[in-house]
């Protein structure tokens, strides 16, 4: 059945990928929210290291497979000619909020659930529940004029592509040049401190999250050129897929499972060994209605925010830097200031914090 609809194989690839990817980031507690609040309030650089190493080697990967051809990354919607700008900075400036209210990402949630934790299960159901309303409900009735309709055509250049950007304002074939010289600005910062070149296991995991991210470029390329069904060209990502696996759970969609639920299951299946072979399983739920509502409200700006940026902090800042989309750096940075005003408003109380009291510690991991 697999060998006559090549298709059926897209979701035994995520689940296999995703295995991989769980087991690597929960036994390494690999989160983006984490790495961020150490750099700020800890001076502590490491995890953040950790975080650019598996975006970096996504990128060495994708880009290698671009190269020859065996991953076609220019089918896939990152590299859109269509840059919906308000999107990337309002969807992740609101994704950075609901990940400071919340603790964590979705990505972030998967892994936790796979620990025991309950109140990751009420976030993930929040951010697919509200993914679908972003996505193909009532809040998309919202999404078209604010986002859809002021996208910036980037037609010119061909797409969203910041090499093919830079090439279209120069008039020179710039691609492989701005990849190499962001390949190598990555590296250097990553290892030129000493203490971080001495984690091998945070090395080691970064390596491997970044080749999953590869890794699903080249399944779905080779399984839509086989299929003659649509298949969507993608690699990793943690707010959409979470409402189509919750769809294929509750309901006949007629359609079979696609590779990101594939790596949804997967993620969770790896997370789970993962904290089994570390013996940190345990149950947790919210403390009361308080903590709970948080929770909720913050896996509600996930969701929405994950939808109108179109991706998060996976989807966009390792998956669509892999492809060099402009919305990557955008979603990004509007994501790290969210969870900025986030923190400073739960922590400090007071969103008046944002600029103040990291600045030291973030000089101090800069200074490593």
């Amino acid at each position: 059945m697999i060998v006559s609809d090549p298709v059926l194989l897209a979701p035994l690839l995520g689940v296999l990928a995703g295995c991989v990817l769980g087991f690597a980031a929960r036994a390494t507690h690999f989160c983006t929210l984490s790495a961020l609040e150490r750099y700020w309030y800890a001076g502590d650089g490491s995890s953040l290291r950790t975080w650019v190493l598996a975006s970096v080697s996504a990128l060495i990967g994708t880009q290698v497979l671009a190269a020859f051809g065996l991953a076609d990354i220019g089918a896939s919607f990152y590299l859109s000619p269509e840059f919906a700008w308000t999107g990337a900075i309002l969807g992740g400036f609101m994704f950075g909020i609901g990940m400071a209210l919340v603790g964590t990402c979705g990505f972030g949630a998967v892994l936790r659930l796979g620990g025991g934790s309950l109140r990751a299960l009420v976030v993930l159901t929040v951010i697919g529940l509200s993914a679908l309303a972003a996505q193909r409900g009532i809040v998309g009735v919202l999404r078209v004029p604010l986002v859809d309709d002021l996208a910036v055509s980037l037609a010119g250049s061909g797409s969203q592509s910041m090499g093919d950007i830079l090439s279209a304002w120069t008039g020179l074939d710039l691609r492989t040049a701005l990849a190499v010289t962001i390949v190598l600005a990555g590296l250097f910062w990553i290892f030129k401190s000493a203490a971080y070149r001495r984690q091998g296991s945070s090395i080691l995991a970064a390596v491997l999250i970044g080749s999953v991210i590869t890794f699903g470029w080249w399944a779905t390329t080779f399984v839509a050129a086989r299929s003659f069904q649509e298949v969507q060209i993608e690699a990793g990502s943690f707010v959409v897929p979470v409402g189509d696996t919750i769809l294929q759970l509750i309901t006949y969609t007629g359609t079979w499972p696609d590779y990101g639920v594939g790596l949804i299951v997967g993620t969770l299946f790896g997370a789970v060994a993962a904290a089994l072979w570390k013996r940190d399983i345990r149950w947790e739920a919210c403390d009361d209605a308080r903590e709970l509502g948080r929770h909720i409200l913050g896996g509600t700006f996930m969701g929405v925010g994950g939808v109108f940026a179109m991706g998060c902090t996976v989807g966009q800042g390792i998956t669509g830097f892999s492809t060099l989309a402009i919305s990557a750096p955008v979603v990004m940075v509007s994501m790290a200031l969210g969870a900025r005003v986030g923190l400073a408003w739960l922590l400090e109380g007071s969103v008046r914090g944002v600029f103040r009291r990291s600045h030291d510690g973030a000089r101090q991991a800069a200074a490593e």
